[in-house]
């Protein structure tokens, strides 16, 4: 048998250590070849490890969370034959044991057992008591300890006792349990009435003191590392614009209502796209990233747009490149193709960076304005918000009309508010007249 180590792979150009986030297998576990060990995380994407050999785990090379640098020790297997490192070599310094830690009188009987029968003798001395006897009517009743249980630790006990507790209007949070685990016993239960109860809510519902702790991993600590650069780099000014929608959604309905059978079906969004692309041709400053270390503004002539997208994991930026070669149909499939990419979790490296300017969509779930947090290094970013029918003046009378904001929030550093008002207000004009959207100048 030998021993083979895998390394922390090459994950991607530039980048010298990337976040363990989860492991799918623990000491001990079989592995075959090309089975999936581990997924890392880097700035751009989660990147699976997989197996390039067949073997047993012995040693695990991190806690999930850990960032693990490029070429260092992240597994070690057994395997049939030499493997790639000599046995004398032994574990990496951050080995863990095979098995996880056994109880003490556990390890002390397989010592002993090891010993000799004087060892099994000594073991049997000290092997625990049952958590809980019978108590026997001659023994005095028993004073209740100080302390049940931790704060927010849920009490164990039998739905039989649970009932009882429920009909007698305990709370079984303040009830100490002698069973096994501390688990709360009918006994427990008696002798806590008869030293007088601390009475629990009458309709059942017991006041809630739990406070879970998550460890901040992966996409979500890299979505607050990103979010944490913009807000402390970039001056954010926001201007919001309402927008009448009734033509864009007439339009909208004609399209689909005849549109093929190989073509998506279209929403908001690629009417959006084109009318940023549009306005963008007047103002090629909004479509750019400031560089503030080198004092740089790079401005882009392919307009990249990132799309926001919440997934199970958390918020995600696919981008659908060179939008203004795109027409509106295009546009609509690349949008349908790279949000569902993003959902299922396939969305490639590639297409989760390289954006020069963002939408963001929380126009669904209601909302009618919002302060938009810039993608750093770009200097624009357009929320949508609800669309809702709000009474409007013609000149004459109130009329309903489907409205709209949008939210949109630039780097006051380098885009004046005077050229974002512009902007927006290019933007408003084409949506509202989606006509002009089409019309080459």
């Amino acid at each position: 048998m030998g021993t083979f180590v895998i390394k922390m792979p090459d994950v991607g150009e530039g980048i010298a250590e990337a976040e363990l986030v989860e492991w799918h297998v623990k000491v001990g576990d079989p592995v075959t070849e090309d089975m999936v060990l581990a997924a890392v995380m880097t700035d751009k994407a989660t990147v699976e490890i997989p197996s390039p050999v067949e073997g047993t785990v012995e040693w695990i090379g991190g806690e999930v969370g850990e960032q693990i640098a490029v070429g260092a020790p992240l597994l070690k297997l057994e395997v049939s034959g030499e493997g790639n490192v000599s046995a004398d070599k032994g574990a990496p310094a951050k080995a863990k044991p095979a098995k996880e830690a056994m109880p003490e009188a556990s390890t002390a009987k397989r010592k002993d057992e090891d010993a000799g029968l004087e060892g099994e003798e000594e073991a049997e001395e000290r092997a625990p008591e049952p958590a809980a006897r019978p108590k026997k009517a001659s023994e005095p009743r028993r004073a209740l300890p100080a302390h049940s249980r931790k704060e927010g630790e849920k009490p164990l006990a039998a739905p039989s006792v649970r009932l009882k507790a429920r009909e007698r209007g305990i709370d079984l949070r303040f009830v100490p349990g002698t069973g096994p685990a501390g688990r709360i016993t009918h006994e427990d239960l008696d002798l806590y009435l008869e030293q007088g109860a601390r009475p629990g809510a009458p309709t059942g519902r017991m006041p809630d003191s739990r406070v879970t702790e998550l460890k901040v991993v992966g996409l979500r600590r890299k979505i607050a590392e990103k979010m944490a650069l913009s807000k402390s780099r970039i001056a954010h000014i926001t201007y919001v614009e309402e927008i009448d929608m009734e033509a864009l959604e007439q339009l909208r309905a004609s399209l689909n209502a005849t549109r093929r059978d190989d073509r998506p079906k279209l929403t908001l969004l690629p009417f959006l796209l084109m009318a940023m692309v549009k306005a963008i041709r007047d103002q090629p400053n909004i479509n750019a990233h400031y560089d503030d270390e080198a004092g740089l503004v790079r401005q882009f002539g392919g307009v990249h747009c990132g799309i926001a997208a919440q997934t199970r994991n958390g918020l995600v930026v696919p981008v659908v490149r060179h939008a203004e070669a795109l027409d509106l149909w295009g546009a609509a499939g690349e949008i349908n193709r790279l949000a569902e990419a993003a959902k299922n979790g396939t969305a490639k490296r590639e297409e989760l960076s390289g954006s020069t300017i963002t939408i963001t969509s929380l126009g669904a779930l209601g909302g009618i304005a919002t302060t938009p947090v810039i993608n750093h290094p770009e200097v624009a970013i357009v929320g949508v918000n609800k669309m809702q029918v709000r009474p409007m003046w013609d000149g004459t009378q109130f009329v309903p009309k489907k409205m709209m904001n949008l939210s949109s929030s630039f780097d006051h550093r380098v885009v004046d508010g005077w050229d974002a008002a512009v902007f927006v207000q290019r933007v408003k004009a084409l949506l509202e007249t989606p006509a002009s959207i089409f019309i080459e100048e």
